[in-house]
């Protein structure tokens, strides 16, 4: 049961979700180093005097951060609670880099996403209501996702079952091609809601017998 509607009264739709963000940033892991705290939208760390980004800590979130300047690049999302190394926020295994960041939008809205097989909302597609999906291949719904429609809440999608891979946030609204949410292919395998908080064991996936 969702219990999205503890956010108080929300103004006006260019301020959903962007109450009071704030995040601490530190230059090396475990939260030591030098430290800037930001409460908007960054698009180049670098100019606040952190070249490197070794540990976060998120009092208001949730956030999403990009390996590039200008908000680019493999995204992560970062929930309220702590990150005390790059691998603590970035589950492909890939990337240390962090060059920008902004808070995420987020809607009142009970928690609703629609996900299509083809490009354009066409194809088989699959909705999901309020729940967290670590696996659509065991909802008989295949990895290929190529357009989808979010009508509640934010989502963010993973590349690999068990919220594993390529992380890739979706805010309210219609994305008619992978391309709109930085993808470079239609592949995601397990979806999640974000919340103010963080409510999944990271990286954990179970298959029942």
């Amino acid at each position: 049961m969702s219990h999205s509607g503890a956010q108080g009264s929300i103004g006006s739709h260019s301020t959903i979700g962007l109450r009071s963000s704030k995040m601490y940033l530190y230059e090396h892991e475990n939260f030591q180093g030098r430290k800037i705290d930001l409460s908007a939208e960054c698009r180049n760390l670098a100019e606040k005097g952190l070249e490197k980004i070794g540990s976060i800590r998120v009092e208001n979130g949730p956030w999403v951060g990009y390996e590039q300047q200008n908000l680019t690049g493999e995204m992560f999302i970062l929930e309220k609670g702590e990150y005390p190394r790059w691998d603590t926020w970035s589950n492909s295994h890939r990337c240390d880099r962090f060059m920008s960041v902004r808070p995420v939008r987020m809607d009142p809205q009970d928690h609703k996403i629609c996900l299509y097989e083809s490009t354009n909302f066409e194809g088989r597609k699959m909705e999901v209501c309020d729940e967290d999906i670590p696996s659509l291949w065991s909802y008989g719904f295949q990895d290929r996702v190529a357009s989808i429609q979010v009508t509640g809440g934010t989502w963010v999608g993973y590349q690999y079952p068990g919220y594993r891979g390529y992380q890739y946030v979706y805010e309210m609204g219609p994305y008619k091609h992978w391309n709109e949410w930085g993808a470079h292919q239609p592949q995601i395998q397990s979806i999640r809601r974000v919340r103010d908080m963080q409510t999944h064991r990271r990286g954990c996936f179970e298959m029942t017998a």
